[in-house]
């Protein structure tokens, strides 16, 4: 049995949709926070459990009869995710897991200033301690561009801070690479990136939105101070916007600038570019 925690959220609901397309719904288990939310799962024959990172003794019962555990990663600023990451990997283990599959982060090596970075590392360690087999799938950023582009479409700018090249990459395309990791016959061992093939800046993607629309898109290049006001003004705390510039300061140093094959090899397909994105969601 395959189990997926955070299968009610984007991320690791797409995956269970593509494992169903693979494998018998009997051979997949979810751990979920709100079983009432993953009925819809339920019905189509899908093992449900509630369990969360804060209790290990519900997550060793979700995890029961587990051959694989993809392990989403958490996200809370305000969490100790390294200490319930540890739990949930101990769960597994205790479980009698073969293999722990983590959801890591592209460019999640020391000295990335973006913060996140250092619970991906520390739970990579934790992983390599744990006896059991593992895979870390170092996804490249994966969220809508308009995340980090903001209300270009609206405004006709991308005014951001210094940026840098990114594989900007489809989140289907790596909820469907893992669940092919997940219930494939080939072994994935430690770190593995999962990238679009081709990095882009906001000068590049300004340059695809133009084309796209027809209307000159213009990137303006804001003082990192002048783009932490600006947030402040539109609402997003001091404490979130400086988290955020931490992934703007690493894009800049060409922490998440490497692309590779691997999610192409496993898709059996081009992933989805960012002008592809782009002319998705024009057209939406």
């Amino acid at each position: 049995m395959i189990v997926v925690t955070g299968a009610t959220g984007g991320l690791g609901g797409a995956t269970v949709e593509h494992l169903l397309e693979r494998i018998p719904a009997d051979r997949i288990g979810i751990s979920v926070r709100d079983a009432a939310r993953a009925q819809h799962f339920a019905d189509r024959g899908v093992r449900v459990r509630q369990g969360s990172y804060e209790a290990p003794a519900a997550l060793r019962d979700s995890f029961a009869g587990a051959e694989q555990v993809l392990l989403v990663s958490g996200n809370d600023p305000a969490a100790d995710m390294v200490g319930l990451h540890r739990g949930a990997i101990e769960a597994a283990v205790a479980a009698g897991a073969r293999r722990i599959v983590y959801t890591s982060q592209h460019g999640a090596v020391p000295g990335n200033p973006y913060r996140p970075s250092d619970t991906h590392i520390a739970t990579e360690a934790i992983l390599g301690d744990s006896g059991v087999d593992w895979t870390a799938l170092r996804n490249a950023a994966y969220g809508p561009l308009d995340q980090v582009l903001g209300p270009w479409q609206r405004t006709g700018v991308i005014a951001q801070p210094e940026d840098g090249p990114v594989p900007y990459t489809d989140r289907d395309d790596i909820a469907e690479a893992t669940a092919v990791i997940l219930a494939g016959d080939r072994a994935f061992d430690g770190p593995v990136t999962l990238t679009a093939p081709t990095a882009v800046t906001f000068d590049d993607l300004a340059a695809i939105a133009s084309d796209l629309t027809g209307r000159t898109i213009e990137r303006i290049l804001l003082d990192d101070e002048q783009w932490i006001a600006e947030q402040n003004t539109i609402g997003i705390p001091e404490q979130p916007a400086r988290l955020m510039l931490t992934w703007y300061q690493a894009v800049r140093a060409g922490f998440f600038a490497e692309t590779g094959p691997l999610l192409a090899e496993l898709l059996g397909r081009e992933p989805r570019t960012a002008a592809d994105r782009l002319a998705a969601h024009i057209a939406a």
